[in-house]
């Protein structure tokens, strides 16, 4: 059995131990148990801790029965003492992650009848589900309340309560536990059974901020950030804020009033080139020539509506089929293709064969796209 250090101080950083094991795993990798130890195995939703044994890594920790496994990339002497030292700057980002979502959870709960059903702790975020919807008002309320709780640096305990006071004991569980059950109480905000290490008071959390919500299973879905992850995110979003609004040309406040400004432009000026599209098509089927035969015709740049356009003014001045193309012989090429006197539909599957191509539509006019090359689509056109 493996002591639990990180169950005594949750800040333990470097510690001595005994390797009671250690058993090599494929990949290049060992297995190795201690006697004690600060790293926490992945569980409760937060990841397994990383960091070092003497010269080797620890690229990750799990738990199996009563003992510990550090997943190392190097083995080490069954029997020998070495020292253990935590990737700290990660766990305690993943510790203040844990602790903003027990105040989160434990708000959303009291406030709003809310019960946690998911957690999952990723590398720059935190994914929370409850099983009901909440409005955006209500989430600024959660949102507040839960920042007002870190600035009064409330303390945040840990404890194995007694099988008569756990039952007595009102507290969130997601699982109905009976034996050695661990609870973690933030004072005043919530009481939660959780086996992971937290911060020892609220002020250590730094910050939390729900960055994303969605509907999710009758409930809702919630992105949160605290802490080092908090800030990460806040200088990433300040790092594009700043680019947006140079590019602009406003300052940062602005930033979305240029942005709409800009859409509304760019919307201008796509009614301006559909517009100029328009009348330059009618310009070129006004000029397409008389023929009793095929028209193959090749335009850069028309999407599916213009090569409709095109079709249907040239199948009315030739005697066969009018075959119109945009692309190029390295992408591919996108056609439409109209008769008055060919059905089309019926001549699809030939078509295609001899063009590599795939598509369809009604007997007067198909659409689709097509492999071969230029030369080639000019040759069985002719």
């Amino acid at each position: 059995m493996t002591t639990k250090l990180y169950d005594q101080d949750s800040h333990c950083r470097t510690f001595s131990a005994q390797v009671l094991s250690c058993t090599p795993v494929q990949g290049g990798q060992w297995h190795i148990v201690l006697d004690q130890t600060a790293f926490f195995p992945e569980g409760g939703g937060q990841p397994g801790d990383q960091g070092a044994l003497d010269t080797v890594r620890v690229l990750d920790t799990r738990e199996r029965g009563d003992a510990i496994v550090h997943i190392t990339d190097g083995p080490l002497t069954p029997g020998t003492s070495v020292t253990g030292e935590l990737d700290w700057a990660l766990r305690f980002a993943r510790m203040q992650c844990h602790s903003g979502e027990h105040v989160l959870s434990g708000l959303a709960h009291s406030l709003y009848g809310c019960t946690n059903v998911g957690f999952h702790m990723g590398e720059d975020q935190v994914i929370l589900d409850f099983d009901k919807e909440l409005t955006p008002q209500q989430l600024t309320v959660l949102e507040d309340r839960a920042n007002q709780i870190i600035t009064e640096n409330r303390p945040v305990t840990a404890r194995y309560p007694a099988p008569e006071e756990l039952a007595s004991l009102d507290y969130r569980s997601k699982l109905d536990l009976t034996e050695q059950v661990r609870i973690v109480t933030i004072a005043g905000c919530d009481v939660c059974a959780c086996c992971a290490p937290h911060v020892t008071c609220t002020g250590e959390i730094g910050l939390v901020k729900l960055v994303d919500a969605m509907r999710h299973r009758g409930g809702i879905r919630l992105w949160m950030v605290a802490g080092r992850l908090a800030l990460a995110d806040y200088q990433r979003k300040q790092t594009n804020i700043a680019a947006i609004s140079a590019a602009l040309s406003v300052q940062q406040p602005q930033a979305a009033q240029g942005v709409e400004r800009l859409k509304q432009e760019l919307q201008t000026l796509k009614e301006t080139l559909k517009q100029t599209r328009q009348a330059l098509l009618a310009e070129k089927a006004k000029a397409l020539p008389q023929t009793p035969g095929n028209l193959c015709l090749f335009e850069d740049g028309l999407d599916g509506t213009g090569l409709r356009v095109l079709a249907n003014a040239g199948m009315e001045r030739c005697g066969g089929i009018c075959a119109v193309f945009a692309g190029t012989d390295q992408a591919g090429y996108r056609y439409a293709m109209g008769s008055q006197t060919v059905d089309l539909r019926a001549k699809a599957k030939a078509l295609h064969q001899a063009l590599g191509g795939k598509g369809g539509g009604q007997p007067t006019l198909i659409q689709g796209a097509v492999t071969a090359s230029r030369q080639e689509i000019l040759a069985y056109f002719r």
